[in-house]
């Protein structure tokens, strides 16, 4: 794939950070929640089309929420799980469904939490893991999803607390958590295994990290990059997880140290990383390859932005929405 550059598309109607944006079996892009200015939480939706390169809304969520989780269903619906009102934490969870753009609430969750993570299973149960309750005490309780009953159960809490953490979901059935903050930063990983509902700790990673990214290659690797130290300085450093050996290794790094970023895993494998936080707001994109672990830069994106989406649309493109003051949203073109 040859990155030619950035180009803008039409603006969301609704400013947002710290949103979230989920892939519908469709193609269209679902944007949800967020807050704009002054920790104004917002409760709308909306749908990035493609074909159109418009954004349209949609029926809006019964409740405000942000740095929440969104988790696309087996069944295609989304589910989105608590998040912050910019007064409490939720426990609530709702459901959209695209063939009617409605939401329906269900059942809720055991603990009220934020900057949590939430994994879709490949039995079609969804696991939330750790986040921030509402004093803002970090958690390690996990809990499962089934959306044949609408309703949450207890499973195995982590062996550490943690929030602004990874979750992936391995070719394995298993899910990696890693790193998070606490008082201290973590440099922990830990594997739950659906069939049995524990958690095993593996290999720490070589650093300390939160508000990094995980990316599960086509080689069945994890790929971690950037994040905070215990110094909440932002990371330089890329490092790569075995599972079948529960150990880490480092890889190049990055040309820009960065946080709150995202990372994108194109069709040619390579991931694409951009924005964030490092000396202030980066407009900066690169490239990872994963056949020779080095980075490369490609263009700048046309706004400087983090706490923003990236969604890899089925045509091939990366749309880039949201994130710091901006509202408006970005696609690259390959």
């Amino acid at each position: 794939m040859l990155l030619l550059g950035w180009f803008s598309t039409g603006n969301m109607n609704n400013a947002r950070n710290q949103h979230k944006a989920s892939m519908l079996s469709n193609g269209e892009v679902l944007v949800t929640g967020g807050y704009y200015g002054n920790n104004v939480a917002l409760n709308s939706s909306e749908l990035f089309v493609p074909s159109t390169s418009t954004w349209t809304t949609t029926g809006n969520m019964a409740y405000v929420r942000w740095i929440h989780a969104a988790s696309v269903l087996l069944n295609g619906k989304v589910l989105v799980t608590g998040g912050w009102t910019g007064s409490s934490a939720l426990d609530n969870a709702e459901l959209y469904d695209s063939s009617t753009g409605t939401w329906t609430t269900t059942g809720s969750m055991t603990d009220a939490r934020y900057i949590h993570t939430a994994s879709t299973l490949s039995n079609g149960l969804v696991l939330v893991t750790g986040g921030l309750d509402n004093n803002g005490v970090a958690l390690n309780s996990a809990e499962l999803y089934d959306p044949l009953t609408g309703t949450w159960t207890t499973t195995g809490n982590t062996a550490d607390i943690r929030y602004w953490h990874t979750a992936s979901v391995l070719s394995n059935g298993k899910v990696l958590v890693t790193g998070g903050g606490v008082s201290s930063g973590l440099n922990s990983a830990e594997l739950y295994d659906p069939s049995t509902g524990a958690w095993t700790t593996t290999g720490n990673m070589n650093d300390i990290r939160s508000a990094h990214t995980a990316s599960v290659l086509t080689n069945g690797l994890v790929l971690v990059t950037g994040g905070l130290d215990n110094n909440s300085v932002a990371l330089y450093s890329a490092e790569v997880f075995d599972s079948s050996t529960g150990t880490w290794t480092a890889t190049g790094n990055m040309i820009d140290a960065r946080c709150l970023h995202t990372a994108s895993i194109l069709s040619n494998g390579k991931i694409l990383v951009t924005g964030g936080l490092g000396n202030g707001y980066l407009n900066s994109a690169e490239l990872y390859d994963p056949s020779t672990g080095t980075w490369t830069t490609t263009n700048n994106m046309n706004n400087v932005r983090a706490y923003h989406t990236a969604s890899v649309l089925s045509n091939g493109l990366v749309l880039i929405a949201g994130g710091g003051n901006n509202n408006g949203a970005l696609r690259e073109r390959p």
